[in-house]
């Protein structure tokens, strides 16, 4: 997906994963382990590995093939700097997919992430014809909160126990972006 306003003088930009990010993928996991595991399920000790990285990136692929998925990279100025995906899409009357997005540390705070959003937005609600777009947020991670606000989502309430995340059942506030089609 080309570029669309730049995060903080940043060029930010989606595409759709490849089996080439793989090592990239890898990097950025153990790069960022303590940056993210307060706001992730718990990670088998394959994941920061090239091998546990193909094995998401070959499910996320079979899943975009299903059409159930669409598991993108978000670049920085042509960098690879972390995931978004649009996932757990249905099609029929309800027409909705979840957002789920981690932007390594080392760009936090530059716009990429609301950037990244704002794309990941004009696609699930343009070409790919969904009607709404869900996210989910630990109450305390306010970084988030603020990306998703940022893109005109609202919250729409609060779930108890929602996710296991950082090794235990957690809280979210549930968000969503719909359509202007009314």
């Amino acid at each position: 997906m080309s570029p669309a306003a730049p995060g903080g003088g940043v060029d930010v930009a989606l595409r759709l994963v490849a089996e080439d990010d793989v090592a990239v993928l890898a990097h950025l996991a153990r790069a960022n382990i303590a940056f993210l595991a307060p706001w992730e399920p718990e990670r088998g000790p394959d994941h920061a590995t090239e091998d546990g990285q193909r094995r998401l990136v070959e499910v996320a692929l079979a899943q975009h093939a299903a059409g159930t998925h669409w598991p993108a990279v978000v670049l920085a100025d042509g960098a690879v700097v972390g995931r978004l995906t649009v996932s757990d899409v249905v099609r029929g009357p309800f027409l909705s997919g979840h957002l789920g997005y981690w932007v390594s540390e080392h760009v936090g705070g530059r716009g990429v992430g609301t950037a990244a959003v704002a794309q990941a937005v004009a696609l699930a609600l343009g070409p790919m014809g969904l009607h709404r777009l869900q996210a989910a947020t630990l109450p305390h991670n306010e970084r988030s909160r603020a990306v998703l606000r940022r893109n005109g989502f609202e919250e729409i309430g609060y779930a108890p126990r929602y996710l296991r995340i950082a090794g235990r059942w957690q809280d979210h506030v549930l968000h969503q972006r719909l359509t202007d089609d009314g």
